[in-house]
């Protein structure tokens, strides 16, 4: 009988879940995307964890026990741990590299780097929480300031982790382009342009309002990763986890495998 790997991998999107599986990570995205009528059909979002990530609330050495090959030696593809407030129990350094999955099943994986960027105080900036949160959500509160104030600071708006990204979005153009115009336009996709303009408009002009949320559905299903800003974040507290997008130029050369089936 071959013996595969054991893998630990958490889905952020579109679902949060913990999965084992005997599958290298370009194997499971391919099966979770394309190989599988049981699964989603669409991006998917996904980081593999330290296999010796053990934490009370999953029972991760029972179901690795039952993630064995099939009689034929074929690989245990998926073995679900658990479906239900994964990433609150899921501790941040255990994380390894994300994968951004295409729905055609092609693969950019992305190591975690230090966040070092320093921000523009006021900016206002378009945020898609992820996971377990799914607002858009527009905030004058910087990358790390935001994931600090909805895993810390306020219940209401909360989660104890959160996983998030940016949208790129030029406020001005979209205020001006906007003005006065009866039919307005937003480049997210699955969100109202006008609710919007007058949200940018309160927190542009109400230095004591911080956040907006925009929409509680998430734009993902519909959104390019190609408006990505800078990447992804999981945030806990003051620990602030990174996953930078590589540059566009990068993009367009070294991964245009991926990069050409984002649109």
């Amino acid at each position: 009988m071959i013996e595969y790997e054991k893998h630990l991998y958490m889905i952020v999107f579109p679902i949060n879940a913990l999965v084992a599986s005997q599958l290298s990570p370009v194997e499971f995205a391919a099966h979770y995307t394309i190989g599988s009528a049981k699964h989603f059909r669409g991006k998917v979002i996904f980081v593999e964890i330290d296999g010796k990530f053990r934490d009370p609330y999953f029972e991760i050495d029972n179901y690795l026990s039952e993630t064995v090959a099939h009689p034929d030696g074929s690989p245990k593809k998926t073995k679900f741990i658990s479906s239900y407030a994964v990433l609150e129990h899921v501790d941040l350094k255990m994380l390894k590299h994300l994968y951004l999955v295409t729905a055609n099943g092609k693969v950019l994986e992305i190591a975690s780097k230090p966040y070092t960027a320093i921000n523009e105080p006021g900016y206002v900036r378009i945020y898609q929480e992820i996971t377990p949160l799914s607002n858009l959500v527009a905030s004058t509160l910087d990358q790390r300031t935001f994931g600090k104030y909805i895993t810390s600071k306020t219940k209401s708006k909360g989660a104890p982790k959160i996983c998030f990204t940016q949208y790129e979005f030029n406020v001005a153009e979209f205020m001006e382009k906007n003005k006065n115009r009866e039919m307005m336009y937003s480049p997210i996709p699955e969100n109202n342009p006008t609710r919007l303009y007058e949200y940018l408009t309160e927190l542009k002009t109400n230095p004591n309002k911080k956040t907006k949320t925009i929409s509680l559905n998430t734009t993902l299903f519909e959104a390019s990763y190609a408006l990505i800003r800078h990447g992804f974040w999981f945030a806990s507290g003051d620990n602030l986890l990174f996953y930078p997008m590589p540059a566009r130029v990068e993009l367009e050369n070294k991964y245009y495998d991926w990069w050409k089936f984002v649109h």
